[in-house]
């Protein structure tokens, strides 16, 4: 998992629940889940259930986005 850089906070860092990054990516929390399982999408243990920093999910899709044409 990448680490922040030193001058943010933990305070600063904005967190998203599995089912608002799935509404963002528009697919489903299934699909979520085997992104955070399978390492591609670094996230938080908040006690059953996960958190995913706002940015992690811009780097995800940022690195995810091709040319397909």
């Amino acid at each position: 998992m990448p680490s922040d850089p030193p001058d943010i906070s933990l305070a600063q860092v904005q967190f998203l629940t599995v089912a608002e990054v799935a509404s963002m990516m528009r697919v489903s929390k299934m699909t979520v889940y085997r992104l955070v399982h399978a390492g591609d999408l670094p996230a938080a243990r908040v006690g059953r259930s996960f958190r995913v920093p706002r940015a992690a999910v811009a780097d995800y899709l940022r690195n995810a986005y091709f040319d397909a044409g």
